[in-house]
């Protein structure tokens, strides 16, 4: 067996955070959005929506990819096994929604009838026929996904404050490479004062 290595690769940072962004964009605008009245404003916030939805999608399934292929860094010793348990079903919870979060927005405009354009350039073939009843569904089911979500990720990202704050272990700096490199300097500055 390999040894873990000791952080994420380059690639795997970047579409985390563009992923993170993202997702970021279009909750708060999906929620602006819905309560506009019909209007060409509200027509094309919705195809920005749509837009930044499919990049997601694309993006999660390349992070899927490269999961299964680059093994990610192992968690601290330190942590309970609990708290590994925990760390697995927030990560497996967050790959699946962040797949079927725009994978069902996707869905719900194909049955409501509106096809998705990515970009207003690239038409994306529509996933169902059309089914007025079934869009209805659709959509809060999107809506629900959506805000199951950004729940996870405010949990994610509390977890990842806590390790750095409280736990003082390398969690978050193994995807923020600058605060890797500060914990090093720190480590490296206490050895020499204890040296002295």
């Amino acid at each position: 067996m390999s040894t873990p290595p000791a952080a994420y690769t380059r690639t795997a940072v970047v579409l985390h955070w563009a992923i993170a962004l993202l997702i970021f964009a279009a909750f708060p605008l999906g929620v602006y959005m819905h309560g506009l009245a019909l209007s060409p404003n509200k027509i094309r916030l919705f195809n920005y929506h749509k837009w930044i939805g499919i990049t997601a999608l694309l993006l999660a399934v390349i992070r899927l990819a490269w999961r299964l292929i680059y093994r990610p860094p192992a968690l601290p010793l330190t942590m309970a096994p609990w708290e590994r348990s925990a760390a697995f079903a927030m990560h497996l919870f967050l790959y699946v929604l962040i797949v079927a979060a725009p994978l069902s927005g996707w869905l719900m405009s194909s049955a409501t009838g509106f096809q998705t354009v990515w970009f207003g350039v690239i038409p994306l073939p529509d996933l169902i026929g059309k089914d007025k009843e079934f869009g209805r569904f659709l959509v809060e089911l999107h809506r629900n996904l959506d805000y199951l979500l950004i729940a996870l990720v405010g949990l994610h990202v509390a977890a990842a404050l806590k390790h750095h704050f409280f736990a003082h272990d390398d969690i978050l700096a193994q995807m923020i490479p600058f605060l890797r490199k500060a914990d090093s300097s720190s480590t490296a500055n206490r050895v020499l004062r204890a040296k002295r």
